[in-house]
């Protein structure tokens, strides 16, 4: 989505001008920071370097986003659709293949890049940045972690499984799964291939569902 922000004083182009709204010009600065951010980290990144990158005024961004916090507050929270598909509705299939479906291990290789980026940038900004600790838990790993607790819960509530703490169970199962997608050395450096990662997130699945016996 090419969302350009002109500034008032370039040549007039013939025709009528192209009109994005201020949503339109969030999702495109959004999804152009986090490339940004995952590129340069969060140190190495500017709100005039993602400007520049977005095709938009720094007026626009600070109209948008008032900090750079902000805005990185924003990709996390908007990233949050890579790590879990959730809320969902129950579904009469096993719970392992939910969960699989949950953590989205078959998602396309390019989606797939993209989460294990983000998943690495959320490990070293963490570990370097301690005042944006709160942001992360806030706007992803803790809201995520919360949807799936929830989930736990419903389907613990309809006899599914059999799990005393879903808050900590929830926490088990992202520990696996997620540790698995953005290890800290680097995905390409922990598996020999696609094939071999996702024969580790299933397995990661299926031994959490045999541990609540999961039906």
């Amino acid at each position: 989505m090419a969302v350009i922000d002109e500034p008032a004083d370039a040549p007039r182009k013939r025709g009528r001008p192209k009109v994005s709204s201020d949503e339109d010009k969030r999702a495109h600065i959004v999804e152009v920071a986090g490339c940004v951010f995952v590129r340069y980290g969060y140190a190495g990144s500017t709100t005039a370097l993602v400007a520049s990158e977005a095709g938009v005024s720094k007026q626009t961004l600070y109209k948008l986003f008032q900090s750079k916090e902000e805005l990185f507050a924003a990709v996390v929270g908007a990233h949050r659709r890579l790590m879990l598909a959730l809320p969902r509705p129950a579904e009469d299939i096993p719970i392992a293949e939910s969960l699989e479906r949950i953590f989205m291990i078959d998602m396309d290789e390019d989606m797939d890049e993209d989460r294990a980026g983000f998943l690495q940038l959320v490990f070293r900004e963490a570990a370097q940045f301690p005042e944006l600790i709160d942001i992360l838990q806030r706007e992803g790993m803790l809201a995520s972690r919360q949807e799936l607790a929830d989930w736990l819960n419903e389907r613990r509530a309809e006899g599914r499984l059999s799990l005393d703490d879903p808050a900590s169970g929830a926490r088990m199962l992202m520990d696996m799964v997620l540790g698995g997608l953005g290890p800290p050395e680097g995905r390409a450096q922990a598996w020999a291939d696609r094939a071999e990662l996702l024969a580790h997130l299933r397995r990661c699945i299926a031994i959490f569902a045999a541990g609540v016996d999961a039906a």
